[in-house]
């Protein structure tokens, strides 16, 4: 089997088709001189590459930009329809779908309704959510380059199984990952929601730029994510970050109910136990995140129920950072970043209670900051999985000849999706 080796025209090739291709995802469209200054190549050079490009279907025309009396230039950018990818957020109760071009455009949405669905079904079901999102995007299902899957569990590297996801009925198959992508026939990945989150983060939001923090996901459930020397952490079997399972003081432990009773950092600070703690301080909703909305505002008119309100927002951030406090002393991460429905509802006074219960815990003391991803954070990261997966295939393919191995450049940092209103 032949691979490029240092110096040879077909790896010079692929690191200049690599950077042309990354600058006209970041600033494209762009003309011929525009794509060369920020390459540094040739006027030659940059002629054959892309040409080369557009050969290849990755490349196309966009117009020409008008300059001096006389003179015109094209302008190239990415072919969006070069390639395809799916991400998938699935729940309980239903699979959200987006799919994206190669620019990272979100193209089509779609979201399938499955309350009370169990059994061995799950192929059946995401074929159905990837064929409604598809054919709003006007491509087969099988003419995707990647899906990834987000859910509320992890798939443990050694059996194949999903485990931490006893709440998603029909998902416990033996070789989860291979069935999909056998009965889908792309290729697949199923990661952990709350990976995804840290994902999208780390790309577009809070954490951009930081290469080891903390996020925690507070919702109806607790979750939360890792990221180590820039890479994200997954632990042994899958379950690095299942903090709700985590026994906290002042929780009850799976020795003393049952590890299917609630116990636990789920117990002291998930959502059942955010209602009851506001509700003892006089404030009530339907939902969690309800219940913290309306908390703050009462907070901010103040008076004895907006003391009283403080006060629940305040034994809310001190269960929080109690979890958060041993993940802190054994990561010592650069921030924690919040997000979920209660984290979010609380805003910038839940934040600021919770940094303060939790550097009056430990000796490192991180900045705790919200998240800053718009949308469905976990359709965010999975489509960025997703893009960075399928550039590196497609990008790679231009110099590859038959019998090449793919090449092994550094993947191209997906931008920010677009996306299309909810």
């Amino acid at each position: 089997m032949s691979r490029p080796t240092p110096g040879t025209p077909s790896l010079l090739r692929a690191i200049n088709d690599r950077a042309a291709l990354t600058a006209l995802l970041e600033r494209g469209p762009l003309t011929r001189p525009e794509l060369g200054a920020l390459t540094g190549l040739s006027k030659p050079t940059a002629s054959q590459l892309l040409a080369r490009l557009q050969d290849a279907g990755l490349v196309v025309l966009d117009g020409i930009r008008e300059g001096l009396p006389g003179r015109t230039a094209e302008l190239y950018r990415i072919n969006p329809r070069a390639a395809h990818v799916a991400g998938l957020d699935v729940t309980p109760a239903r699979i959200a779908v987006q799919v994206a071009d190669i620019t990272g455009a979100v193209v089509a949405e779609h979201r399938l309704a499955t309350p009370g669905r169990s059994g061995g079904d799950v192929v059946e079901r995401v074929r159905a959510a990837l064929a409604g999102a598809c054919a709003g995007a006007g491509i087969a299902p099988d003419g995707l380059n990647r899906v990834v899957i987000g859910i509320g569990g992890a798939v443990d590297p050694s059996t194949g199984r999903l485990g931490y996801a006893a709440h998603i009925p029909g998902w416990h198959i033996p070789g989860l990952v291979g069935t999909l992508r056998d009965g889908i026939g792309v290729p697949v990945d199923v990661e952990n929601d709350v990976n995804l989150v840290a994902q999208a983060e780390r790309s577009h939001g809070t954490a951009r730029g930081h290469r080891d923090f903390v996020l925690l996901w507070a919702d109806e459930g607790l979750g939360s994510a890792l990221v180590l020397g820039g890479r994200l952490h997954r632990g042994a079997t899958g379950g690095a970050g299942e903090v709700g399972y985590m026994p906290v003081v002042g929780a009850p432990t799976a020795r003393d109910v049952g590890k299917r009773a609630r116990h636990g950092f789920q117990a002291l600070s998930g959502g059942p136990a955010v209602l009851a703690t506001l509700r003892r301080h006089g404030v009530r909703a339907s939902t969690p995140p309800a219940a913290v909305r309306n908390a703050v505002a009462a907070a901010a008119r103040g008076g004895p129920a907006g003391r009283r309100a403080h006060d629940g927002l305040t034994e809310v951030a001190r269960g929080l950072a109690l979890g958060l406090a041993p993940i802190t002393a054994v990561v010592d991460p650069e921030i924690v970043v919040l997000s979920g429905g209660v984290a979010l509802a609380g805003g910038e006074l839940l934040r600021d209670l919770a940094e303060q219960e939790l550097h009056a815990l430990t000796i490192p003391r991180p900045r705790l900051r919200l998240s800053t991803v718009e949308g469905n954070p976990v359709l965010a990261g999975a489509l960025d999985l997703a893009l960075g997966t399928a550039r590196d295939d497609v990008f790679g393919a231009v110099n590859r000849t038959p019998g090449d191995a793919p090449q092994t450049s550094p993947p191209v940092p997906p931008p920010a999706p677009r996306r299309h209103s909810p």
